[in-house]
């Protein structure tokens, strides 16, 4: 246990905030501090074939210990994290034997993780648990991930009896803003299919995920004096306000779970003469994702015959549901449900209401489910990870290299 939290700590006290306005790739330059650090982590360990791109992919290689044919499996996990809130001075909290009680983060400015707010908590009375100081996210999305990564090959190196085939692990930056698949040469991978560790509550197995797509609409108006206005003035916020107003009122993200869809205005800006509303679209099925977008079209055709086409709407599809790719090759799943069966973990098979790496490196070739890292409460300040969840995915990643070679 110890010696994940040392590992974990080292990990999250770098800071690898990701910026969506950046167009290099790792977005930051930070980024590369924690990258740079891994690679050196892997060779000290004993991996083989470690590399790191220009772009700050990293990979390598943990060769076969058996003699027959057995398929090539990789591990994978982002390090950046979250651009929506402060990676920087992450100073966290070790809370041994919780008592499944409210957690005071942060006593001077009153920052509480109450469990009776944030109830999963009460499913680790008795354990040892990782929280913020309430002025920082973690990053166990997904530092847990590659804490995993890393000791579950480091422990298969140092016990050589257990029998595996050859293991890829990679690791990749600018997952928080959408890339993180973009640039990773699933060819250079070399795996038959992959597992990504970025899901959170322990036993979490997924491969579903939303169809995702951002849209911006932008409004141009006509700014005319209020007293002299009427036949002229084209007020660009109220047609905003117009818009956002007919989209359906209950299919936002706080009315919604399972495989619900949803539209998440989360910026909107302007005045007059200039107004701007930035969404997200998702749904888990693709037919319904389809009517989401025309839905929208079909609002901006409506406001233009009204302002002489002064909106315009553009569209940009993110990912797609890999649940298309990954049936295919279902037994890929059962590997993982049987190595948390085998190791007292029962599996919680379900949708993600977001997306990972996996789903776009499904659909480039690398099929590519999603399992628990063990955090909860990502991307703020009441996020935290159970150290005997991490314990756990070590196993489970330990038992899927086992499990793979057997078969």
């Amino acid at each position: 246990m110890q010696h994940i939290i040392e590992r974990f700590i080292s990990y999250v006290t770098i800071d690898t905030q990701s910026d969506p306005s950046s167009e290099t790739t790792p977005s930051t330059k930070k980024q590369w501090n924690l990258a740079n650090k891994l690679v050196e982590e892997l060779r000290s360990i004993g991996l083989k074939d470690v590399t790191i791109d220009d772009n700050a992919y990293i990979m390598a290689t943990l060769p076969s210990n058996v003699q027959h044919d057995v398929p090539t499996i990789g591990f994978i996990s982002h390090f950046d994290t979250s651009p929506d809130f402060s990676g920087t001075s992450v100073k966290p909290n070790i809370i041994k034997n919780y008592d499944g009680l409210d957690i005071v983060l942060n006593e001077e400015k009153n920052i509480i993780l109450s469990s009776t707010y944030f109830d999963d908590l009460l499913q680790y009375i008795g354990q040892t648990l990782i929280t913020t100081d309430g002025t920082t996210l973690l990053g166990a999305d997904d530092k847990a991930g590659i804490t995993e990564i890393v000791t579950a090959m480091e422990y298969i190196v140092n016990h050589p009896e257990i029998k595996h085939g050859t293991i890829k692990v990679g690791f990749t930056p600018d997952e928080e803003i959408g890339r993180g698949a973009h640039k990773f040469d699933v060819e250079k991978f070399g795996a038959q299919w992959a597992y990504t560790m970025d899901g959170s509550q322990i036993g979490e197995l997924e491969y579903e995920n939303f169809n995702a797509a951002g849209a911006k609409i932008t409004i141009s108006g006509i700014s005319v004096h209020p007293g002299y206005a009427k036949g002229k003035m084209v007020n660009a916020i109220l047609i905003a306000n117009k818009i956002i107003a007919e989209l359906p009122k209950h299919e936002i993200p706080q009315e919604t779970d399972g495989r619900d869809g949803f539209f998440h205005v989360h910026h909107m800006d302007g005045d007059i003469e200039n107004a701007t509303i930035e969404m997200i679209i998702r749904d888990h099925d693709l037919k319904h994702f389809k009517q989401r977008i025309e839905l929208l079209q079909t609002l901006v055709n409506t406001y233009n015959n009204s302002c002489g086409d002064c909106i315009t709407l553009e569209i940009k599809e993110q990912y797609f549901n890999m649940k298309e790719k990954v049936e295919p090759v279902y037994h890929i799943v059962e590997i993982a449900k049987k190595a948390m069966e085998d190791v007292g973990i029962k599996p919680i098979i379900k949708p993600i209401r977001g997306g990972t790496d996996g789903s776009q490196l499904s659909f480039m070739g690398l099929p590519c489910p999603n399992i628990f890292a063990g955090g909860h409460n990502f991307h703020g300040k009441y996020e935290y990870v159970p150290v005997e969840s991490m314990q756990k995915a070590v196993k489970v990643i330990v038992r899927i290299c086992e499990l793979t070679a057997n078969q």
